[in-house]
């Protein structure tokens, strides 16, 4: 797995990430919003560079320009809630995307630290030989992306899988590393070190989806 560690370099993508970590920004829920959506830009515009492209005439109103363009059969993928103003801000690049989404979240039995992942709804265009955008914020501990793989799974093989995430752990990363083909990339704005004992990155943000949508019951 090829992954993309995108604030290993300065740009106006660690102001973003700075707003969305900072609790008093936070109670924007506008605000967070619109910073997740900001952070897909950037990372669909890096990821961009990395897909395939082929000349094609455009005709103005003056002459024929020559043009590399995107050829590319695009789908987006985001996990409910959470991935939501993620996916926006990349279908805000990839207009013409196909666009799949899917239910998933943590079970916890009796209110335990365990937890397993529940899937109740996927909604999904074929992927077979396309490229899948799998978006999902916080990649914590990595089963969430591994469930929804094996969901995906029923719709197709894609030509190669790029996952994009607001914040993982080291964790979650070296998990995912063993259950996605070689042909997978990761596009990640930030890494952090840890989880705690329920599983959540520290220092992280909290609960994207909540500050994006409210709280849950």
């Amino acid at each position: 797995m090829k992954i993309f560690h995108l604030a290993h370099q300065n740009s106006i993508l660690t102001k973003f990430l700075s707003e969305i970590r900072d609790e008093n920004i936070q109670k924007d829920s506008m605000r967070f919003r619109r910073n997740i959506e900001r952070i897909g830009e950037v990372l669909g515009y890096e990821l961009s560079k990395n897909l395939k492209y082929t000349p094609k005439k455009v005709k103005t109103s003056l002459g024929v320009k020559t043009v590399n363009c995107l050829d590319e059969e695009i789908v987006l993928c985001s996990i409910l809630r959470a991935g939501l103003p993620l996916h926006n801000g990349l279908l805000n690049y990839f207009d013409d995307a196909e666009n799949a989404f899917i239910s998933a979240y943590r079970y916890h039995p009796n209110n335990s630290e365990e937890f397993k992942i529940i899937v109740e709804y996927f909604a999904s265009p074929p992927i077979d030989n396309k490229t899948v955008l799998l978006i999902d914020p916080m990649l914590a501990t990595g089963r969430s992306l591994v469930s929804v793989y094996a969901a995906l799974k029923n719709y197709g093989t894609p030509k190669e899988i790029h996952i994009v995430s607001t914040i993982g752990s080291l964790d979650g990363i070296d998990y995912i590393k063993s259950h996605f083909p070689v042909n997978t990339s990761l596009w990640i704005a930030d890494i952090d070190n840890n989880l705690n004992e329920k599983g959540y990155i520290i220092p992280g943000l909290g609960d994207a989806g909540d500050l994006a949508f409210g709280q849950k019951m």
